[in-house]
């Protein structure tokens, strides 16, 4: 069925040492279209040079990918991994003059670090370049980090949703405004380091966690979160009293994987206009 929409172009721009990362922000725009798109009139088309730019003579490379990719984008995301990138006639790299152009254009730029560890092989004068211009990135706003895909998955996400509030895109006259709870469960994690051997080397866990989002417009009482059958493969560390999430809050739910088989199903349950609820949620 087809539906009226205000339709956003994302730039997903990088030096070429962090494609796993590049492919993780195009998959977090994919499924934020699929639980958003219809409810919230709004398409995310994401861009990116390697896909979406046309070839073509007249120019520097890189000013061809500014007038295609950047000049009609409506939103950036800007990564690094260990690299800064090539330098263009006017920037330090292409990445930077991709930053420079849209934040001169005043569009929403978000810039991510990665925090993973890095190849024993790493170009160390491209470290270098880069960690003197995230410093002087950090002269001009707020910067994020990502230790692994599914944590970057869920900062899209985040900024995603700041952003279309800050653009106040014009409603459609067909929208309907959302009734009832609207929960959005997210699942997260990050390997994080727990301890340290007896010759000094890290030891890692990886810490779990659900963030489930109230989008609807009204507060879900009572809520109440339990794994699904008796092998689930996954616990929740919660107090086990029933809690509530207001229209508009996220809650983070902290959880742990065991048995290393299965799909894991968490089924929430709560309380809306005095009326039980409840819904099952894929966690894996």
């Amino acid at each position: 069925m087809s539906f009226n929409a205000n339709v956003l172009r994302v730039m997903i721009a990088s030096p070429s040492d962090v494609p796993e990362a590049r492919d993780a922000v195009e998959r977090a725009i994919h499924s934020w279209n699929d639980a958003n798109s219809r409810a919230k009139q709004v398409v995310l088309v994401p861009w990116r040079w390697e896909t979406s730019s046309i070839p073509m003579l007249g120019g520097h490379p890189q000013k061809l990918i500014n007038a295609q990719g950047v000049d009609d984008s409506d939103i950036v995301f800007a990564l690094f991994g260990g690299r800064l990138g090539s330098p263009t006639p006017d920037a330090v790299s292409g990445t930077a003059e991709e930053i420079d152009r849209a934040v001169e254009l005043g569009k929403p730029v978000h810039l991510y670090f990665s925090t993973a560890p890095l190849p024993s092989d790493i170009d160390t004068a491209q470290l270098d370049a880069l960690r003197a211009f995230r410093q002087a990135m950090e002269e001009r706003g707020l910067l994020g980090e990502f230790s692994n895909v599914d944590q970057l998955n869920h900062e899209v996400w985040k900024a995603i949703e700041h952003d279309l509030t800050q653009l106040r895109l014009d409603a459609s006259p067909q929208r309907a405004a959302p009734t009832g709870v609207d929960l959005i469960v997210q699942p997260g994690r990050e390997r994080e380091v727990n301890s340290f051997d007896s010759k000094g080397k890290p030891r890692y866990r990886t810490r779990h966690w659900l963030d489930i989002e109230n989008r609807g417009d009204v507060d879900a009482e009572q809520v109440v979160l339990e794994p699904v059958g008796q092998n689930a493969g996954v616990m929740l560390v919660t107090t086990g009293k029933p809690t509530v999430i207001h229209r508009g809050q996220s809650r983070r739910f902290a959880m742990e994987f065991y048995g290393g088989g299965g799909d894991p199903v968490i089924k929430v349950r709560w309380v809306e206009d005095g009326e039980p609820r409840e819904k099952d949620y894929h966690v894996g």
